[in-house]
């Protein structure tokens, strides 16, 4: 029974967890589902997988839907004996995007628990973290494998805070399964984030173990954790190797041409530039909008009301009232350094003030472990706003120039700050008046004072965003004035409510010290400014309005005239589509393209576009068997037309064309007749494909046809009179795809920078491609083994925890 109520509380609390995740995104319950738009994208660069899994039932791990061909690694490949994507479907099981938002109360009330907070004050915490800003739009646009690793975050914390308090059978099983659920979240950068955070904790526990001569401990701790870790890691072992196998072929490797687009050298390494890595860069002075969500306007689409200089700008331009209205819910009053926002990362007033007070009062020197990864956090977040960290950190620190977008460190931030809050609001309660009016007027005056000395410098500001020029250019002066004067007012606006939250909440601690207020009446009342100050400005930015039938989110895209009368033709070829600029999944949903939509792009499909398709290189397009252009006329209306030189799925070509490196060979590109010579690149030869019995004057009477197409097998017979040197219009990928001729595995190799090509002998034969990446069955090993592993450490330690008598 006394267990029972021992996790009486927890149980509310969860529930609690269920009932607020799902009133949030109350449309769930209705059927609908949110339109989330990176989403819309990975359908439709999944769309060809799904169906092939669907009336296979195998797994293809390859795609021929999206830049020509690519694997689907990090488009939703299903693995085998994925146990620990199990766990999580377990834990997940309210409708999305509800899932993911329990999620974040949850991991974070664990880690919480493990800082031994109180329930009631937990919960609270848990529903603030999960309400910060930035968590709730990142459901809101789709970065559901972000939201996801965030979401485990805590739990991996809350593993290691356990090992270092010397708890290392609980702590050690807790790392494990949380870290083995982060990795499986698959979304790295976060990961790696995560990472930095956990050097930081690592480094204090181990400068206080080294100090108090507790070298075992120590030691016993690195080694839980590493036990754990490798666990983990084993566990996703083949989503982890398949992911290094990718990385090197896509974006995220390294460039093998010196020389840009506009022939100018380049000194980048990486087909990542510096620039592309520091796009999105939190600007200095806009950090402030932590603690004021508007301060810098918001978003690029903020809803403005009535009472706008917007508004009155659009009546005095004749625009009836009702388009006025209509107009005014998207403008881009965002001024700060980022390219687009779609939301402020507001972390919460109240989570500010309070966190101020943990690090005044709180006794615990882990708060300055919070504080340092915040710190840090926002430092980096800087970008090319602080060069000399981010420069050291790209050109130093190892793996950190995979990742773009810095800005998003911030979720560290973000997860420090409502922990560093609950910290504060718990010790209030256990020190005495004394402390507490001194850590109340202390935080108070400096929550007011920032907030004071925020709205004394408005006039410091210009208000004016980079894009204004284009905005003057469009619609006049008159309308970018009217943008600076409703900057302005959500400046002042967003000042003034974030320092009345903070008079509230002190004006309950102040009332507490008088012993005017319970202190259980005031946690809930503190409790609920602090959700209901994020919960407002979310609601601006994720609301029921995102919400559509089931059916729109299933089928995001929907066929068009041009689709309808391209999908006639049932041979094998490609489309391009030219509005969508190499960058959109659209054309994947119903076609092969040779465009798409992913973070991690093809590497040198995305330099083929940059430096010969972006260039009208039609010959690149025959090479790539694109059969149809789709285009728009000048009333934006689409049609299709159709490409008669297209080169086929196969060809027997004249020449060859030998040239020594990456940069000659994208240059030989430049005027080339692809059906009659193929660019080889001699390096290759000399270091991988000595066999390739390569020669000049090559025979071409002979004929190849496709005889069976799927993303994973493709089937062709050749018929010719001598050997030949046949070009396929298929992707080259080093790792997985291997060449048979009437069932004897045969050497291909690369040419033309991106297509496969084979020596094909005289006569008649059966050429076939198959996918059969090693790199699967050798995860999939590692993985069973490290599973079966993680279950019987599991039980082997509740088996030892109940023997020392304690109850898990």
């Amino acid at each position: 029974m006394k267990q029972l109520q021992k996790f009486y509380p927890h149980a509310l609390a969860v529930l609690g967890f269920v009932l607020v995740s799902l009133l949030y995104f109350y449309p769930v319950l209705q059927g609908k589902q949110i339109f989330q738009s990176d989403i819309a994208q990975y359908t439709g660069m999944a769309k060809e997988q799904n169906d092939f899994r669907a009336t296979e039932h195998v797994e293809p791990y390859w795609t021929n839907s999206a830049f020509g061909g690519m694997p689907t690694y990090q488009l939703g490949a299903k693995y085998p004996y994925d146990f620990i994507g199990a766990v999580d479907d377990f834990l997940r099981f309210l409708p999305r995007p509800a899932d993911y938002l329990f999620l974040y109360f949850l991991g974070f009330y664990g880690l919480l628990l493990v800082l031994k907070m109180d329930p009631l004050k937990a919960f609270f915490g848990a529903i603030a973290f999960g309400f910060s800003t930035y968590l709730i739009i990142i459901l809101g646009v789709g970065h559901n494998a972000k939201a996801h690793a965030i979401a485990y975050m805590p739990l991996v914390i809350a593993g290691f805070l356990l090992v270092y308090q010397k708890k290392y059978v609980l702590g050690g099983l807790l790392t494990m399964f949380a870290t083995a659920l982060e990795i499986n979240a698959n979304h790295f950068q976060m990961t790696y984030y995560l990472l930095i955070f956990l050097l930081i904790l690592s480094a204090y526990y181990a400068f206080h173990f080294i100090k108090d001569k507790e070298y075992k401990s120590f030691l016993t701790a690195m080694g839980v954790l590493m036990v754990a870790g490798i666990f983990a890691i084993g566990a996703n072992a083949t989503n982890l190797l398949a992911t290094a196998e990718y990385a090197d072929f896509s974006t995220r490797g390294k460039s093998e041409l010196t020389v840009n687009p506009d022939g100018t050298r380049s000194t980048n390494t990486s087909a990542m530039t510096r620039d592309y890595i520091t796009e999105y860069s939190y600007g200095i002075a806009e950090s402030f909008n932590l603690i004021a969500p508007r301060l810098f306007g918001g978003s690029n689409h903020e809803a403005l009301g009535k009472d706008s200089s917007m508004y009155d700008f659009m009546i005095g331009q004749g625009v009836p009232e009702s388009q006025a209205a209509d107009i005014i819910t998207a403008m881009p009053t965002y001024w700060g350094d980022q390219p687009i926002v779609a939301a402020p990362a507001y972390i919460g007033v109240v989570v500010f003030f309070l966190g101020i007070l943990a690090l005044i009062i709180d006794e615990r020197k882990i708060k300055y472990v919070f504080l340092s990864g915040a710190v840090v956090a926002l430092l980096l977040s800087w970008g090319k706003n602080l060069p000399a960290l981010t420069d050291f950190f790209i050109d130093h620190v190892p793996m950190y120039n995979k990742f773009r977008a810095v800005s998003s460190i911030q979720v560290v931030l973000e997860l420090c700050f409502p922990v560093l809050a609950i910290m504060g609001l718990q010790s209030f309660f256990k020190v005495d008046k004394t402390e507490q009016w001194r850590g109340l007027w202390q935080s108070a005056a400096i929550g007011l004072g920032t907030i004071i000395i925020l709205f004394l410098s408005k006039s410091m500001f210009s208000f004016t965003s980079a894009n204004d020029e284009y905005f003057i250019q469009s619609y006049g002066p008159g309308f970018v004035d009217a943008l600076k004067n409703d900057r302005k007012t959500l400046y002042s606006a967003d000042l003034l409510r974030s320092g009345f939250f903070i008079l509230l909440t002190a004006g309950m601690l102040w009332m507490v010290i008088k012993n005017r207020l319970a202190q259980n009446t005031a946690i809930i009342l503190i409790g609920l400014f602090m959700i209901s100050d994020l919960f407002f400005v979310d609601k601006k930015y994720v609301s029921a309005k995102d919400f559509v039938s089931g059916r729109e989110v299933e089928v995001p895209f929907q066929e068009t005239p041009s689709d309808a009368q391209i999908l006639r033709d049932t041979t094998h070829y490609r489309v391009f589509e030219v509005s969508g600029n190499f960058s959109s999944a659209r054309t994947s949903y119903f076609h092969k393209s040779i465009g798409g939509y992913h973070a991690a792009k093809p590497r040198r499909m995305q330099q083929l576009f940059d430096y010969q398709i972006a260039k009208n290189n039609l010959e690149i397009l025959n090479m790539l068997n694109v059969k149809y252009v789709i285009q728009t006329d000048k009333e934006g209306k689409e049609f299709p037309t159709v490409n008669p030189d297209a080169n086929g799925n196969a060809w027997f070509v004249h020449n060859i064309k030998f040239v020594n490196k990456a940069n000659d060979e994208m240059k030989a590109l430049d005027h080339i007749n692809t059906k009659k010579v193929a660019v080889f690149n001699m390096q290759l030869y000399r270091n991988k494909f000595k066999n390739a019995r390569l020669k000049r004057n090559l025979d071409t009477t002979g004929t190849i046809q496709l005889r069976v197409y799927k993303p994973n097998y493709i089937k062709y017979l050749s018929d010719s009179k001598k050997e030949g040197l046949a070009v396929f219009s298929e992707i080259y990928y080093p790792n997985g795809w291997n060449a048979y001729v009437d069932g004897v595995k045969t050497d291909h190799f690369p040419v033309d920078y991106v297509l496969r090509a084979m020596m094909i002998p005289a006569g008649v034969h059966t050429i076939e491609f198959k996918f059969e990446p090693e790199v699967i069955q050798t995860g999939s090993t590692i993985t069973l083994i490290s599973g079966v592993g993680m279950l019987l450490l599991f039980i082997g330690g509740v088996y030892y925890e109940r023997k020392k008598g304690l109850k898990i």
